[in-house]
């Protein structure tokens, strides 16, 4: 076994082993989506009405529309967490012992937030089981289709959140920042409603949740939990994705990060 597989294996083994540990981020990443499921959903019906008409052409419950948005929050708490954590280790100097192994930084970097996306993957399916429990069902295809989709979409939300965590030096900082972006992402995006929905509301808010990434991530697994492929918003994601990733690579650079202001390496 390779160096890399061995360090890759390791990294993923303690954020697994991290996660079990933390049963109340467990309970946590599955309360919060089932409680919007469940409670939020029969208030929007009211709204909404009993189905709505996404661009798959399928007349469907606000109940199944909502899923794929649920599923997204879960991603973006759980990369705003790991990222969390990376600012954690660097203040307990884990962080360092793991930069300075004889491994490209690069690479180490991304085992961890590839270690993270699994974590969420680990996530969203015990949360779609639970769903299921309550009659939410798709089809075995959009349950395998779902599974490329959740890695990239949770690779840029991780990207994301490691990119905040290489420009801010402080835990308490950093949890402050962490609802500044999840709140406005979630609630600017389809994760909830359709735009067209939202533009009949108000079309600068339209405007921004279009431009927001979230909403194409969101609209990549709504597709592919039906077995289609929305290649656009693919491609949007795997955009932000690149550029986060190669921001906060170079924000770890100890050489020419945001954080290299006299400071020593970490």
């Amino acid at each position: 076994m390779s160096a890399y597989v061995r360090a890759g294996v390791g990294i993923t083994q303690r954020e697994l082993l991290r996660f079990v540990q933390q049963r109340g981020r467990f309970i946590a990443a599955l309360v919060r989506p089932l409680v919007w499921l469940i409670v939020f959903a029969a208030g929007f019906r009211a709204v909404l009405g009993v189905a709505i008409q996404p661009p798959y052409q399928t007349y469907i419950t606000y109940d199944v529309y909502i899923v794929p948005g649920l599923i997204g929050m879960i991603q973006l708490f759980n990369g705003m967490q790991s990222s969390l954590s990376m600012v954690y280790d660097r203040e307990m100097g884990s962080m360092r012992v793991l930069m300075t192994t004889p491994l490209p930084r690069p690479f180490l970097l991304s085992a961890k937030l590839m270690a993270g996306v699994i974590v969420s993957i680990v996530q969203v399916y015990a949360f779609l089981a639970i769903a299921a429990m309550f009659g939410i069902t798709f089809t075995w295809q959009g349950y395998v289709a779902i599974f490329p989709a959740l890695i990239l979409s949770g690779m840029m939300l991780g990207a994301v959140g490691m990119f905040l965590s290489s420009a801010i030096n402080q835990l308490e900082n950093f949890a402050g920042v962490m609802n500044f972006v999840i709140f406005p992402s979630f609630f600017l995006s389809s994760a909830l409603y359709p735009l067209w929905r939202m533009k009949e509301s108000s079309l600068i808010l339209w405007q921004i949740s279009s431009a927001n990434p979230f909403t194409h991530a969101v609209e990549m697994l709504r597709f592919a939990l039906y077995g289609k492929a929305n290649w656009t918003a693919a491609g949007i994601v795997a955009a932000v994705l690149v550029v986060f990733l190669v921001l906060g690579l170079w924000g770890y650079d100890p050489s020419k990060g945001l954080r290299v202001r006299g400071r020593p390496s970490d």
